[in-house]
């Protein structure tokens, strides 16, 4: 590669977070200048480890959600779903709690976080090919957080609907149809989305760090229902190819057509705001920086997590995935030292707002999830979170995971603050109000928490 001095920059940067954060093995890939880089670090599994290099496998967790929507898009162009038809037209069965919901849900809104219900449902529905149906059968019992269109958060059930109206538009299960309309076509040779296919190459195991020791994570896979939410394994050098394919005109590495231009441009045009100053196109996460405008996603499942960006403009592309629960800080480390290094895209830090005691409590309070409880209150005249974890993750049986420690919280804006502590450094959260000017919602890692 042309630029060696940067990479090899970002392969020291990378080696020193791994040991910060006490990640076993990291895998990382580069697209610059029409030019392509890609390397491992580390171990795939600290019990039985193996080098980690450019073609091992990780999850990649909700990253696959870009693949659900491209799946998506080659079944509209084949005129057999459209966007913005209600889902009730491919599953005249559907229901929710809220019947106005159920009967008026468009197939767009399940790809851009605002259906409004509850979106952390992890069901294991067996691994049979009814998985999806029995599990979207489970959802109407699923609690209307917000009416439709009122309010993003982020919701992986939507995406596993999303899953089961592929199956219906294209007669097929949902692994089929993104095999074949998606991973086959774009050459995507070692992206599995069964866990038997998995099996047969080098995988890397997920951890869990606890007092600076990465233990392995268990249940490997998630449930067959959760595929299409986030179940996808794939390498760095395929992700690259994919980013590549997003950044084009629409045509595999092949030549052969696969999604018309315009599509394309579709998927990655915002529909509407997100959280942070982002904003939501189909499955895309949106945000520019000057000219630059950085297209991205990322994913988390047991203990393996992926982070994914393209600027389209600029011909630039990164993944890094990662093999422990600390890699989420790695990722917000790595990709902000890489934009710079490569696109020069330093995003100012935001300025610490002075607030007291009183205006302060006005946001103490328990404020609830399915997944998490976060609880605000003052200590030495600092807001403060500790967050409890509750479980349901990757099942809705799976028991809670470690606590993490609280950590301070300053405001950087109205009704905005961000964490100044690990394992949440420089996370940023934000306050929704009622029409009344009340606290309603407390947005943290994109999931809206009700106040208690």
């Amino acid at each position: 590669m042309k630029h060696t001095a940067k990479t090899e920059s970002l392969n020291a940067f990378i080696r020193d977070a791994m040991k910060r954060f006490s990640v076993p093995g990291v895998a990382v890939g580069v697209l610059f200048d029409g030019e392509e880089y890609a390397a491992g670090f580390g171990v795939t599994n600290v019990r039985h480890p193996l080098p980690v290099d450019a073609d091992t496998l990780f999850q990649i967790g909700s990253t696959t959600k870009t693949f659900t929507a491209t799946t998506a898009m080659r079944l509209v162009e084949a005129g057999k779903l459209e966007l913005d038809a209600p889902v009730r037209r491919y599953l005249p069965d559907f229901k929710m709690q809220d019947e106005q919901v159920a009967a008026n849900v468009q197939v767009r809104d399940l790809f851009t976080h605002t259906a409004g219900w509850a979106g952390d449902y992890f069901d294991d529905t067996g691994s049979g090919d009814d998985a999806l149906a029995e599990y979207v059968r489970r959802m109407a019992d699923l609690p209307q957080l917000t009416p439709l269109g009122a309010a993003w958060s982020y919701n992986n059930a939507a995406f596993s609907l999303a899953g089961r109206v592929i199956e219906a538009a294209a007669g097929t299960t949902y692994e089929r149809a993104l095999t074949d309309l998606v991973l086959k076509p774009l050459g995507l040779s070692m992206s599995f989305i069964m866990p038997t296919d998995v099996m047969t190459h080098r995988f890397v195991a997920g951890h869990i760090v606890e007092n600076d020791k990465a233990n392995v994570a268990a249940p490997w896979p998630l449930a067959r229902s959760a595929h299409a939410a986030g179940a996808l394994a794939s390498t760095a050098r395929d992700q690259l190819a994919y980013a590549r394919f997003h950044m084009g005109d629409g045509a595999a590495a092949s030549g052969e057509r696969v999604l018309k231009a315009e599509s394309l441009k579709l998927m990655q045009t915002p529909i509407t705001m997100a959280a942070l100053g982002e904003q939501m196109a189909l499955s895309w996460f949106v945000q520019d920086h000057g000219d630059v405008r950085v297209v991205r996603h990322g994913g988390a499942t047991k203990g393996q997590l992926s982070a994914f960006l393209f600027a389209p403009t600029h011909g630039f592309a990164l993944t890094v995935l990662t093999n422990a629960d600390r890699g989420a800080e790695l990722h917000r480390e790595a990709t902000a030292f890489a934009l710079k290094e490569f696109l020069g895209v330093m995003p100012p830090k935001p300025k610490v707002v002075r607030m007291d005691t009183a205006a302060l409590s006005a946001y103490t309070g328990k404020y609830t999830s399915l997944l998490s409880d976060n609880e605000l209150y003052l200590e030495d005249n600092r807001l403060m979170m500790s967050v409890t974890p509750r479980g349901g993750f990757p099942t809705k049986d799976t028991p809670p995971g470690p606590t993490p420690p609280p950590t301070r919280l300053v405001f950087i804006g109205p009704d905005r603050v961000r964490a100044l502590d690990a394992p949440h450094t420089d996370l940023q959260g934000e306050f929704l109000r009622n029409p009344d000017g009340s606290v309603a919602w407390f947005r943290f890692g994109g999931r809206i928490r009700a106040r208690a």
